[in-house]
């Protein structure tokens, strides 16, 4: 949210992106002929047998018999958003030896590639054959190497890629035995959406599935595990099997769980069936002028008091105050803007004090930042009598370090220390404890294709960095209404970029919130999807607001697809979703400048 014109949201981020794919390729190292003794050691490396043997990302391969470069068989790989097609082997190997790694290849961007090796990793690639061309490298492994993982893959937006007769030639390792099943699976805690779960490790295991059901869904590599996107009050069973490079063990014992009642996501149950959420400029004035908060339409169900800003970026300390008599001369004495909230809360609404904003930079680097962020925030809910809090970080407040790459287990301290505080706030003030978020498509649903820094660094550290809170708080948040304006286009789950100031983009954008989606296109990091009634859609209220705005007619369509499968244009939507929560604008005084066009839309649409 700003206070003024939109800023850029999308800074350098493709530049980055494309410096690093400039920089990605490797260069091809001829090997020796092996010696006689040595062996083939890939399994299937011809795909003779489909993919026996392989593991491909985000369901990317296929074995098809047109083209292949021998035999009757061949893979084809195909990269989407922001998979880049990777299939891999785990190959059992000696300690101190050479090995020669060779593929027949077909496409655009063909990379072949050896991991884990315990000296120097390897790849190799080619540019657009037009026909097959071999590529081959060679690599030694270390002192203690056992394994290492062969890999292909392509490169993000380009077509399908086809390998055929890759070979591992070298001493061969004792083969790796079956692990058994793992043992004493045990369910931990278990909320209205997720339920932890344990077990005991197997001897030689390097990974562990966890199946739900019958059916996959979640991979790791230690012995413990939070499966999440469940419903509320409903049993389910689980199992796990342990895998290593020979394959997966047989599945544990099941045991069942059954998840709690669902609460309305930390006091959603005190909101109306469909809400409209709108920020109201407390504490300075812009164009759309000053609105005393007893002036505030009834329409509005969240008031979010814009904005409580920080002593300085890194300090934690939140201080809020009204906006000045200089800058706003009909502003309301701090007893009168009191007693209207109050008289607000009796009517129903519910006021929050909104953190953050375009000038609000929030940076929670320290724990001592963390815990000045909970007595600050507290003494403006406190002093106020306000119901909650509303997370509005934008610009550089949030960013993913290097080599944070799981957004079920953040690292960096600015997301680690946010995601406690919030925590804190929520445990100080219970149930109706109202929890809402504003991110904008840069830090969300741009997670789809990009997350932090990448696995070879030079991307937007910001990219999808606001994914780790919303899921480490999702059982605790009330509304997450992501900013659809003052953005780039993003890519939606039919793998198409969408732009902002249509319905498309509204249905799209919403539709990956309640759908879920692969992190970074990874199918084994899958953000959960929320329930309809934690998801409102945030719009600009008038042409002034901020780059987006949409028509009311536009909005009605949005809503029309979303909640009743109609008016759905090109984009087919994965639900229908008639608890949707509702819309968000910045803000109620554009609002009211524009003669209130948002919130009548919306009344006339949900029977207000």
């Amino acid at each position: 949210m700003e206070r003024t014109g939109p800023p850029a949201r999308f800074t350098g981020f493709v530049a980055a992106f494309a410096a690093a794919l400039l920089a990605a390729g490797g260069l091809t190292a001829f090997a020796p002929s092996a010696a006689a003794a040595d062996t083939d050691l890939a399994r299937n490396g011809g795909f003779e047998s489909g993919l026996d043997g392989w593991s491909c990302t985000g369901g990317s391969g296929a074995a098809v018999s047109t083209p292949a470069h021998s035999g009757t068989s061949a893979l084809k790989a195909t990269p989407a958003g922001g998979d880049n097609a990777k299939c891999s082997q785990a190959v059992t190997v000696e300690p101190d030896s050479t090995y020669t790694l060779s593929a027949w290849v077909q496409g655009s961007y063909v990379y072949l590639g050896a991991a884990g090796t315990g000296t120097t990793d390897v790849s190799t690639w080619t540019q657009s054959p037009a026909d097959w061309k071999q590529l081959t490298t060679t690599f030694r492994t270390g002192p203690s190497t056992t394994s290492v993982t062969v890999h292909t893959h392509g490169w993000y937006g380009t077509p399908a890629y086809y390998a055929d007769d890759l070979t591992l030639i070298g001493p061969g390792g004792a083969p790796a035995e079956l692990p058994a099943a793992p043992t004493g699976l045990k369910a931990g805690t278990v909320t209205a959406s997720s339920v932890d779960l344990s077990w005991t490790g197997s001897s030689g295991a390097t990974g562990y599935n966890v199946y739900r059901g019958g059916t996959k869904v979640l991979s790791v590599t230690g012995t413990s595990a939070t499966v999440t996107g469940l419903a509320a009050s409903t049993a389910y069973s689980f199992q796990v099997t342990a895998t290593n490079p020979a394959g997966e063990s047989a599945r544990s014992a099941a045991v069942p769980a059954t998840t709690t009642a669902g609460g309305g996501g930390g006091g959603g149950g005190g909101l109306p069936a469909h809400a409209l959420v709108g920020y109201l400029h407390s504490s300075f004035a812009n164009g759309s002028g000053y609105t005393r908060m007893a002036d505030v339409p009834d329409s509005w169900d969240v008031i979010d008091l814009a904005f409580g800003e920080p002593t300085s970026v890194t300090s934690g300390d939140i201080r809020f105050s009204l906006c000045p008599v200089t800058e706003c001369p009909n502003v309301e004495s701090a007893a009168e803007f009191k007693a209207a909230i109050k008289a607000k809360q009796a009517a129903g609404k519910k006021v929050l004090i909104s953190i953050g904003g375009q000038n609000g930079q929030v940076q929670l680097a320290t724990t001592a930042a963390r815990d000045t962020f909970v007595s600050s925030v507290s003494k403006i809910i406190d002093e106020y009598g306000l119901d909650g809090l509303d997370i509005d970080f934008e610009g550089h407040s949030l960013s993913l370090n290097t080599g944070d790459n799981d957004f079920r287990n953040p690292t960096t301290p600015v997301v680690v220390n946010l995601i406690s505080a919030v925590k804190s706030l929520k445990a100080k003030y219970g149930d109706k404890f109202v929890l809402t978020m504003a991110p904008e498509t840069f830090f969300v649903q741009l997670g789809y294709q990009y997350y932090g820094s990448g696995p070879w660094g030079g991307q937007d550290p910001r990219a999808g960095a606001y994914l780790p809170v919303i899921h480490a708080l999702r059982d605790d948040l009330t509304l997450l209404h992501v900013q659809d304006y003052n953005s780039g286009s993003i890519m939606g789950l039919d793998n198409q970029y969408h732009s902002m100031g249509g319905a498309d983009f509204h249905i799209a954008m919403t539709d990956m919130l309640l759908t879920g989606f692969p992190v970074a296109g990874d199918r084994t990091k899958v953000f959960p999807a929320l329930r309809p009634d934690q998801v409102a859609i945030g719009l600009p209220a008038s042409p002034q607001a901020g780059n987006g705005h949409t028509s009311p007619a536009e909005v009605t369509k949005a809503l029309n697809c979303l909640t009743r499968k109609t008016d759905c244009g090109s984009y087919a939507t994965h639900g229908t979703w008639p608890a949707l929560r509702g819309l968000m604008t910045w803000s109620i005084n554009w609002d009211r400048f524009n003669n209130g066009e948002f919130s009548k839309n919306f009344d006339a649409y949900f029977g207000s």
